[in-house]
């Protein structure tokens, strides 16, 4: 059984073949896909999806890349969606939010500024309704640590993480797992190889980041999450385990990760 953490599934790539490609990602060993949010534009589309397909769940949250068109409406929104969404069983994290110092106009210092606010409401959402989150930490892994030390969340994932060992130490000691994917099937991608092969197996979970972040025998075509398993396969050949054994392990993190998610398996 392998859970993909982190899946745009409500994405117009796949439009209105999204509950398909669940079916397909399922057939191929999914048990679980979670879709994260990035906006208020689609918390009930993501939440929608998730109703129609039996492996999958969401996340709400706001993006920090949605950040510089959102308003402050949104966020009472956000809060006043995931209260009404804790009855609903499918529903297992903040996400996706985090902080973004890679694209340019991101980086401005107004825009830094309300990514930082943003980010921080946001955990302190998680925080009062004790649930996790789903951080991206697009070259902003010290800052978004910052933040996390601050404003505690109940855990969650470092998604598509990329830093250096000591910024991942310092995650997994806070009680973060960190999200592994597609890229680090590129010979190139060094020290992302470096990261998925040497930390703990304990702190490390499998995602696609689909339709993006394609492994190297799809890209660049789109990504998806039946793609998952040949991901997980990859990396368990990288750590000298069998598939079954990486499945197993990378599973138990992420329930672990995500103790909503737990109860919806039935784990």
């Amino acid at each position: 059984m392998w859970i993909d953490t982190h899946c745009h599934l409500d994405a117009h790539e796949f439009g209105a073949a999204a509950p398909t490609v669940a079916a397909r990602a399922r057939d191929a060993g999914v048990s679980m896909i979670v879709i994260p949010a990035v906006e208020r534009a689609n918390f009930d589309a993501v939440a929608q999806l998730a109703a129609t397909a039996p492996n999958a769940s969401y996340a709400l949250g706001i993006h920090p890349i949605c950040v510089p068109r959102a308003s402050e409406d949104d966020l009472t929104v956000l809060r006043a969606k995931v209260e009404a969404a804790l009855g609903d069983p499918r529903f297992v994290a903040i996400g996706e939010v985090g902080l973004d110092f890679f694209i340019p106009m991101l980086c401005e210092p107004a825009m830094r500024e309300k990514q930082d606010y943003f980010f921080r409401q946001q955990l302190r959402i998680a925080r009062d309704f004790g649930l996790p989150v789903l951080m991206h930490v697009r070259r902003s892994q010290d800052q978004v640590l910052k933040h996390v030390r601050q404003i505690a969340p109940g855990g969650g994932i470092a998604h598509a993480f990329n830093g250096s060992f000591q910024q991942a130490q310092a995650f997994i000691d806070l009680g973060f797992k960190l999200g592994f994917g597609g890229a680090m099937t590129f010979t190139r991608a060094l020290q992302i190889r470096r990261l998925a092969t040497t930390l703990p197996m304990e702190a490390i979970v499998l995602e696609t980041d689909a339709p993006d972040i394609a492994p190297a025998w799809v890209h660049p075509a789109r990504n998806s999450p039946e793609q998952l398993p040949a991901i997980g396969a990859a990396l368990a050949e990288m750590r000298a385990m069998t598939p079954q054994a990486l499945a197993f392990a990378t599973t138990h993190n992420a329930l672990a990760a995500l103790p909503r998610l737990a109860a919806l398996s039935g784990a």
